[in-house]
């Protein structure tokens, strides 16, 4: 079960979402529920560094218990971790599932609704500082509209800034990281991509403070080179996390194995990672992969085993480019050859 040894640069971590039952939209689970506990054991057998989470994955019916139960038991969940050597690599506020978000969070028309946002945004603070993390990941699900008239959108990212602002002034030590996406659940978001985020950093009271979680998937579905929003995150300093999976074009997010539908994206954007090193600074490689509905509960670890030796594998290729032949066929304009060379290099001739 073991991923097979080389000692990766990246730490890795996945979320407890990430082992489920295989309800989709499409159709009810078909795998028994596995207890968290359980998925811990699990993961630090496969070799993960660390754990992702939700609010509500770290506290479970967070919403019928007072700030000082929420805290208790988030602590109670940090030493599970650390019983198995594993850490917490963000805690993310879910405002998507519930009813007072069904017309978003921070950019809901409904005051009492935005008011919970809030309030589940300062707890998943409270909960991340309980785990020992210090990244607040947003994915703006709801963050949008499924109306275009519904909500003014100039005012709406004004307000979506306003609660950035606020959790960062709850706490003066975290770090904000925005997981952009350009639709689905909603058909207009008003973060959709890398460069939103830096739009929406720059205007924070801390920008230094607010950065971007690359998913490759989410990069597919607005039809842009994940590679390239890493690059464009990178060169700003903004890349606070990554996580790896695949995509088969524009269809709905799939979240499948790394590398499952193309190699050479994947070994570029191992590529651009190794070659700004990334995780020097504490950045993880987050592996946001589902397994398939066809797979057999005994073997539902199997797509973040395989997501991660294809990252390992992709960290071999890197090692071996030859950039002496980079820069002659750069200088010739010699693309083509290039191109074969990196093809060859993925297939192991070269």
């Amino acid at each position: 079960m073991a991923v097979k040894k080389f000692k990766s640069r990246f730490r890795f971590t996945c979320g407890p979402w990430n082992v489920n039952e295989g309800v989709e939209a499409f159709g009810p689970g078909v795998r028994p529920t596995v207890d968290i506990l359980e998925k811990f054991d699990a993961f630090k057998k496969i070799g993960l560094d660390g754990v992702q989470f939700h609010d509500d994955d770290a506290v479970p019916d967070m919403n019928n218990m007072t700030e000082k139960q929420i805290i208790a038991y988030a602590k109670d969940v940090k030493k599970e971790l650390d019983k198995r050597g594993l850490v917490a690599e963000f805690v993310a506020p879910r405002l998507w599932m519930d009813p007072h978000t069904t017309d978003g969070g921070f950019t809901s028309n409904s005051k009492e609704d935005y008011k919970f946002a809030m309030w589940r945004a300062y707890r998943s603070i409270d909960i991340a500082k309980a785990l020992g993390a210090k990244n607040i990941v947003l994915w703006l699900a709801r963050e949008g509209t499924l109306c275009a008239e519904s909500k003014d959108p100039v005012q709406k990212i004004g307000q979506l800034i306003d609660s950035i602002n606020k959790m960062l002034g709850y706490d003066k030590k975290i770090k904000v990281l925005i997981e952009s996406k350009p639709n689905e659940p909603i058909d207009r978001s008003y973060c959709g991509t890398i460069g939103h985020v830096m739009a929406v950093s720059a205007a924070s009271v801390d920008p230094k403070r607010v950065g971007a979680v690359l998913e490759s998937a989410h990069a597919i579905l607005a039809g842009l080179d994940p590679a390239n929003e890493m690059a464009f995150a990178l060169k700003f300093g903004k890349l606070g996390s990554v996580h790896l999976n695949d995509q088969n074009g524009c269809r709905y997010d799939q979240d499948k194995s790394f590398g499952a539908e193309s190699l050479r994206s994947a070994f570029d954007q191992v590529k651009v990672l190794c070659d700004n090193n990334y995780g020097s600074q504490g950045q993880m490689v987050g592996l946001d992969v589902k397994a398939m509905r066809t797979q057999k509960p005994e073997d539902q670890y199997r797509h973040i085993i395989n997501s991660m030796e294809i990252v390992k594998k992709m960290e071999q290729k890197v090692a071996k480019f030859d950039k002496k032949f980079q820069a002659k066929c750069i200088k010739e304009r010699n693309y083509e050859a290039l191109e074969m060379y990196v093809n060859k290099l993925i297939m192991g001739e070269a």
